[in-house]
Protein backbone atom coordinates (compact mmCIF):
# COMPACT_ATOMS: atom_id res chain seq x y z
CA UNK A 1 0.00 0.00 0.00
CA UNK A 2 1.24 3.46 -0.89
CA UNK A 3 2.01 5.67 2.14
CA UNK A 4 1.20 9.36 1.65
CA UNK A 5 2.90 11.83 3.99
CA UNK A 6 0.82 14.95 4.67
CA UNK A 7 1.74 17.69 7.14
CA UNK A 8 -1.01 19.56 9.01
CA UNK A 9 -1.20 22.35 11.55
CA UNK A 10 -3.50 23.50 14.32
CA UNK A 11 -3.17 27.28 13.99
CA UNK A 12 -4.20 28.63 17.40
CA UNK A 13 -5.22 32.28 17.72
CA UNK A 14 -4.81 34.40 20.91
CA UNK A 15 -8.38 33.42 21.96
CA UNK A 16 -7.45 29.70 21.80
CA UNK A 17 -9.48 29.02 18.65
CA UNK A 18 -8.23 26.66 15.92
CA UNK A 19 -8.43 27.41 12.19
CA UNK A 20 -10.28 24.88 10.03
CA UNK A 21 -10.42 24.88 6.22
CA UNK A 22 -13.23 23.33 4.20
CA UNK A 23 -12.16 21.10 1.31
CA UNK A 24 -13.34 22.81 -1.91
CA UNK A 25 -15.59 21.29 -4.58
CA UNK A 26 -13.72 19.09 -7.02
CA UNK A 27 -11.32 17.68 -4.42
CA UNK A 28 -11.80 14.30 -2.78
CA UNK A 29 -13.82 14.60 0.44
CA UNK A 30 -15.13 18.00 -0.71
CA UNK A 31 -17.12 19.86 1.94
CA UNK A 32 -15.31 18.24 4.89
CA UNK A 33 -13.37 20.41 7.33
CA UNK A 34 -9.67 19.82 7.98
CA UNK A 35 -6.57 21.30 9.54
CA UNK A 36 -4.57 23.34 7.00
CA UNK A 37 -1.57 21.67 5.38
CA UNK A 38 -0.73 19.43 2.48
CA UNK A 39 1.45 16.79 0.89
CA UNK A 40 5.13 16.64 1.80
CA UNK A 41 7.25 16.65 -1.38
CA UNK A 42 10.23 14.26 -1.61
CA UNK A 43 12.70 17.15 -1.15
CA UNK A 44 10.95 18.61 1.94
CA UNK A 45 10.71 17.98 5.66
CA UNK A 46 7.18 18.02 7.14
CA UNK A 47 7.97 21.47 8.60
CA UNK A 48 9.15 22.87 5.25
CA UNK A 49 6.03 21.51 3.54
CA UNK A 50 3.81 23.17 6.14
CA UNK A 51 5.55 26.55 5.80
CA UNK A 52 5.11 26.33 1.99
CA UNK A 53 1.47 25.20 2.20
CA UNK A 54 0.57 27.99 4.66
CA UNK A 55 2.03 30.57 2.24
CA UNK A 56 0.19 29.04 -0.75
CA UNK A 57 -3.18 28.31 0.90
CA UNK A 58 -3.51 31.06 3.53
CA UNK A 59 -0.98 33.77 2.61
CA UNK A 60 0.77 33.63 6.00
CA UNK A 61 4.40 33.10 6.99
CA UNK A 62 5.65 31.08 9.93
CA UNK A 63 8.96 29.56 10.94
CA UNK A 64 10.15 26.08 11.91
CA UNK A 65 10.81 27.31 15.45
CA UNK A 66 7.07 28.13 15.76
CA UNK A 67 5.88 24.64 14.73
CA UNK A 68 5.56 22.38 17.77
CA UNK A 69 4.98 18.67 17.02
CA UNK A 70 1.74 17.72 18.78
CA UNK A 71 0.53 14.31 17.55
CA UNK A 72 -0.02 12.38 14.34
CA UNK A 73 -2.69 10.51 12.42
CA UNK A 74 -2.17 7.11 10.76
CA UNK A 75 -5.18 6.06 8.70
CA UNK A 76 -5.81 3.58 5.88
CA UNK A 77 -8.04 4.85 3.09
CA UNK A 78 -9.14 2.58 0.24
CA UNK A 79 -6.25 3.39 -2.12
CA UNK A 80 -3.48 4.69 0.21
CA UNK A 81 -2.32 4.96 3.82
CA UNK A 82 -2.12 8.49 5.27
CA UNK A 83 0.57 9.42 7.75
CA UNK A 84 -0.03 12.96 9.00
CA UNK A 85 2.04 14.75 11.65
CA UNK A 86 0.03 17.52 13.31
CA UNK A 87 1.90 20.57 14.54
CA UNK A 88 0.63 23.35 16.81
CA UNK A 89 1.42 26.94 15.82
CA UNK A 90 0.58 30.10 17.75
CA UNK A 91 2.85 32.57 15.91
CA UNK A 92 2.73 33.65 12.27
CA UNK A 93 2.94 36.80 10.16
CA UNK A 94 -0.10 38.01 8.22
CA UNK A 95 -3.81 37.28 8.44
CA UNK A 96 -4.98 33.86 7.22
CA UNK A 97 -7.19 34.24 4.16
CA UNK A 98 -8.44 31.74 1.61
CA UNK A 99 -6.15 31.64 -1.44
CA UNK A 100 -7.63 28.48 -2.99
CA UNK A 101 -11.37 29.07 -2.61
CA UNK A 102 -11.75 27.11 0.61
CA UNK A 103 -13.98 28.36 3.42
CA UNK A 104 -12.13 29.12 6.68
CA UNK A 105 -13.48 29.12 10.22
CA UNK A 106 -11.98 29.76 13.66
CA UNK A 107 -13.38 27.12 16.02
CA UNK A 108 -13.07 26.44 19.76
CA UNK A 109 -11.56 23.02 20.59
CA UNK A 110 -14.80 21.87 22.26
CA UNK A 111 -16.72 22.65 19.02
CA UNK A 112 -14.45 20.73 16.60
CA UNK A 113 -16.83 17.74 16.61
CA UNK A 114 -19.56 19.99 15.12
CA UNK A 115 -17.61 20.07 11.82
CA UNK A 116 -17.59 16.94 9.62
CA UNK A 117 -13.96 15.92 9.01
CA UNK A 118 -12.08 13.29 7.01
CA UNK A 119 -11.71 10.03 8.99
CA UNK A 120 -7.97 10.62 9.58
CA UNK A 121 -8.62 13.98 11.30
CA UNK A 122 -11.30 12.80 13.75
CA UNK A 123 -8.92 11.08 16.27
CA UNK A 124 -6.96 14.34 16.55
CA UNK A 125 -9.95 16.19 18.08
CA UNK A 126 -9.75 14.79 21.66
CA UNK A 127 -5.99 15.41 21.76
CA UNK A 128 -6.48 19.07 20.82
CA UNK A 129 -9.41 19.41 23.21
CA UNK A 130 -7.36 18.03 26.12
CA UNK A 131 -4.26 20.02 25.19
CA UNK A 132 -5.93 23.45 24.88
Amino acid sequence: MNIVLVSAVALIDPDGRILLAQRPEGKSMAGLWEFPGGKVESTETPEQALIRELQEELGIDTWESCLAPLTFASHSYETFHLLMPLFACRKWKGTPESKEGQALKWVRANQLRDYPMPPADVPLIPILRDWL
